[in-house]
């Protein structure tokens, strides 16, 4: 599906959105409700990736096919390793095969864990049989994907011994791991995060509980980008959002203050408002805790015409696509002056954005998304817009919401 995309002809908005729930705490309770069936979910996500994790955990024994959903790959592998008498193969699509998985089989291996791999050394698919794990203590390297490490934080509690995890080196997605612990706190699982430890302890049974899924701040990002981009004065309130949020990407809400745009917590609510027109012309970020609004700061940056260096951004590389890669080339289709390295994107102030320019997406929801906001300052298409339901199935609905023409070719 080829869209074309043209921004509000009024810049100056006012309206409320209300975005589905985080597919990252979506993931983890939908884990958790399958360890523990007393435990309830609300406002669960309705993203591709929830809908593959929700299936493949009720599988028991065949095929578990996650197609595109990296998150559900990491979190299903450390679910099967533990669940003794199941037996699957974990596999995707063609780019997921080509997604490592080794440090996380590793160290479910060294646990116990009985996995070995279908074609290739290191890569989906895998092939699992569930067992009883009783060994408690791993190390991981720290500058690993933080989904490693919460597929084994997850399966910890209902482990025999808990779980001891040592990280190695320096920690990055620190708010991940901690949204993990916290919900792991909210079904009454006692855990300790110290230094570069972390340790759960064990629990067979936990008392009926009700996890509501917090609505998704990546998804926020989008209308941040959009309000950044409006003329001041504009105001967009989202729901559903706390303002003490396990969520890294609720950094948005402090980044976007440098592109004029001000958040307000109300009850489940936040309203973005947008307060300056002169923003910073040079612009430097450290995205190793939030590295999923890396593509949307980029474009906000490129659409206001300002410059931008973004760092801790190398858990980018083995996302969907490249995304470094992927932003330097479509920005620069753009007319952007971009370079990028292994972890880092920079951006050089520009004076226009060509116009009538195709975005390919990638197979990656974010690249879409991202990008749209641009439609507040030129025209565009979108190439291959229907992966936006990997997370987030409403986006466009939404942006039309916000007087968006958004035509179907």
């Amino acid at each position: 599906m080829k869209l074309h995309l043209t921004g509000p002809s009024d810049k100056y908005l006012k309206e409320t959105i209300t975005i589905t729930g985080s597919k990252s705490e979506s993931n983890r309770s939908l884990l958790l409700a399958a360890l523990y069936p007393a435990i309830r979910i609300e406002n669960l996500s309705n993203s591709d990736d929830a809908q593959v994790m929700e299936k493949g955990l009720k599988i028991t024994n065949g095929t578990v096919d996650i197609h595109h959903a990296g998150t559900a790959m990491r979190f299903l592998t450390g679910y099967f390793a533990s669940q003794e008498g199941k037996e699957v193969v974990l596999t995707g699509s063609k780019r997921m095969t080509e997604r490592p998985i080794k440090i996380l089989v590793d160290a479910l291996k060294s646990l116990g864990a009985d996995i070995s791999y279908v074609q290739d050394e290191g890569y989906p698919p895998i092939n699992i049989k569930g067992k009883r794990i009783v060994k408690d203590k791993v190390s991981l390297p720290a500058n690993v994907s933080s989904q490693y490490i919460s597929s084994l934080l997850l399966i910890a509690p209902s482990l025999e011994n808990g779980l001891q995890l040592e990280l190695v080196g320096k920690i990055t997605s620190v708010p991940y791991i901690k949204m993990t612990l916290g919900l792991l706190d909210e079904i009454g699982v006692k855990s300790s995060f110290e230094g570069n430890s972390i340790k759960v302890y064990p629990k067979a049974n936990i008392v009926p509980t009700k996890l509501v899924v917090e609505s998704d701040w990546s998804s926020a990002s989008y209308f941040y980008s959009v309000c950044a981009l409006s003329d001041v004065g504009s105001e967009i309130t989202l729901s559903a959002y706390k303002k003490e949020s396990l969520q890294g990407d609720s950094v948005l809400s402090k980044i976007y203050t440098s592109f004029g745009v001000e958040t307000t917590y109300g009850e489940n609510i936040i309203t973005l408002k947008k307060t300056a027109k002169k923003v910073s012309a040079e612009n430097e970020f450290d995205l190793a805790n939030a590295p999923d609004i890396a593509q949307t700061i980029a474009v906000t940056c490129f659409g206001l015409g300002v410059g931008c260096h973004l760092t801790g951004l190398h858990t980018l590389k083995i996302k969907e696509t490249d995304r470094l890669v992927a932003l330097d080339t479509e920005l620069s289709k753009l007319g952007a002056t971009v370079s990028v390295t292994d972890k880092t994107l920079t951006l050089s102030t520009s004076i226009g954005i060509v116009t009538d320019i195709a975005i390919d997406t990638y197979n990656d929801h974010r690249m879409a998304m991202a990008f749209a906001p641009l439609a507040m300052r030129t025209t565009l298409y979108v190439n291959d817009a229907e992966v936006v339901s990997k997370s987030y199935p409403d986006f466009w609905n939404d942006l039309k919401q916000l007087h968006f023409t958004i035509r179907e070719l």
